[in-house]
Formats: C-alpha cells, structure tokens, sequence
C-alpha cells in the first residue's frame, strides 16, 4: 500500500507564491512519474505538471513560466513551486505517482490552494 501526502496549501493573495509537497510512504516503488493536478470547484481534475523519474517535466500552457516541479527520487517526494499566483489558481491540488508496469496509479487526499484578488 502506498500513501501520497500533500502540504503546503493554503491562502495566498493574487501575485504569491506557495509551495507544496507530496510525500509518498508506504510500500515504495520506484515511480515512473510524479505530478499534481488541479479540480476547481465545477470544473473536471486538469493536469497542472508531471515530472519524469529522469528529470523531465511538462506543464499546462495555465501555469508555463509560473509553476516548477521538482522531484527528489531519493525520497520519493514531489514539489510544486507556485510563484505570481492568480484567483483562477484557486482549486484542490492533487498529488499523483505512477508507475507503468502493472499501471498502479496513486492519488493523494488534496490541498486547497485558495488565490485572493
């Protein structure tokens, strides 16, 4: 069994930064991908960033030259820094790991992140 555990949400006003982390425990395996996506109330879970276990990241064009992720393999732990924020920032973050064999796909519990204009 393996266990996602996000921090650092919270509320921030509009130009902001935040920066939350995901730690996994458990039954550890070595995880293709690391990522967090985003569910805004109303709206369907979107991808916000994913970052491979060789470094390489992609991003949704929303949050491109805003939002980093990062990945310390070692510890089996995700970030996302979250810099000049905006109120339509404001949603539910998840934090997510998969790995490919065998397609285990693990979800963290989430961590509002709420932007003030």
């Amino acid at each position: 069994q393996v266990q996602l555990v996000e921090s650092g949400g919270g509320l921030v006003q509009a130009g902001g930064s935040l920066r939350l982390s995901c730690a996994a425990s458990g039954r550890i395996f070595s995880f293709d991908t690391m990522g967090w996506y985003r569910q805004a109330p109303g709206k369907q879970r979107e991808l916000v960033a994913i970052i491979t276990s060789g470094g390489s990241a992609n991003y949704a064009d929303s949050v491109k030259d805003r939002f980093t992720i990062s990945r310390d393999n070692a510890k089996n732990t995700v970030y996302l820094q979250m810099n000049s924020l905006k109120p339509e920032d404001t949603a539910v973050y998840y934090c997510n790991a998969l790995v490919v064999l065998g397609y285990r796909n693990y979800w963290g519990q989430g961590t509002q992140v709420t932007v003030s204009s």
